[in-house]
């Protein structure tokens, strides 16, 4: 569904370092880093919002060469809604539908009838999870292919997260759609990605199965001057007095002749932190 290969973007002070990866139809990929680590740029190369290196192919069309194609099947989710705030959602249906071919009224509003949206409602008077809700609504309705979702959890409380886990799931139960999940709440993630990608300082720190990447990495504690021969293989070592806790590949702890640490399995958060701090 989304295939980028060699995405660079070179900011003051800032370069996205080809930047590839791969998110097959039916499946959600979270994209994950530190603020600044490049996500958004990410996200807006994908839109074509702005000037890139590398190529974009989203569903097999390059999302330059072929931009309004990609576009009628793209649907982009943001923490808060971009739709002219006096709007009412009826008004909202009229004006954004006519944008895409396969625009579709009775979807739209089954879709606001199921998220509780009250089409006479104003965009200004929605909550952060109904803005959120609203996005989806006019994603679904014109049957994007990829939903792009940037920070779209950020200020939402447990209820409304858990609301919009059940909705992406659906979303992708027939195997032809597929989601990119920016986010920094690693337990979002955890839940429903099936791949991750991890963004450090502009470079792929990692991009595969989510299963693979939370089998490939332990979290290990114990004497520093024990460390000496695996030193060279520990990722943001912390030291604290003749302690230290790092992140280390699993194979290499496994390897050690003697069990002479602590190992606990690492997360999504443990992974992201130790590999800023390795940076």
């Amino acid at each position: 569904m989304l295939e980028i290969t060699n995405l660079c973007k070179e900011y003051k002070g800032f370069k996205l370092d080809n930047v590839s990866l791969q998110l097959p139809k039916g499946f959600i990929m979270g994209l994950v880093g530190k603020n600044g680590a490049g996500k958004s740029t990410t996200i807006k190369s994908i839109m074509n919002m702005l000037d890139f290196q590398g190529e974009i192919l989203v569903n097999g069309y390059d999302n330059v060469i072929k931009e309004t194609a990609v576009k009628q099947n793209v649907g982009i989710v943001v923490d808060q809604p971009f739709f002219p705030i006096i709007f009412t959602l009826e008004q909202v249906e009229k004006y954004v539908g006519a944008f895409y071919e396969n625009w579709d009224s009775d979807k739209y509003y089954k879709l606001l009838n199921k998220f509780g949206l009250m089409p006479k409602k104003k965009v200004s008077e929605l909550s952060r999870g109904m803005g959120v809700k609203l996005q989806l609504a006019v994603a679904l309705s014109h049957k994007a292919k990829l939903l792009v979702l940037d920070e779209p959890t950020s200020g939402l409380d447990p209820v409304a997260r858990d609301e919009l886990m059940d909705i992406l799931m659906e979303y992708i139960e027939d195997g032809e759609n597929s989601v990119l999940f920016s986010t920094h709440i690693s337990a979002d993630l955890e839940k429903i990605a099936d791949y991750v990608t991890i963004l450090s300082n502009g470079k792929v720190f990692y991009t595969g199965e989510k299963d693979v990447l939370l089998e490939k990495y332990v979290i290990i504690k114990g004497d520093y001057k024990k460390a000496d021969g695996l030193k060279e293989d520990l990722i943001g070592m912390r030291r604290y007095g003749d302690s230290f806790e790092a992140m280390a590949l699993r194979e290499k702890y496994v390897l050690c002749e003697e069990n002479l640490f602590q190992a606990e399995n690492a997360k999504i958060d443990d992974i992201l932190i130790y590999a800023e701090r390795g940076a």
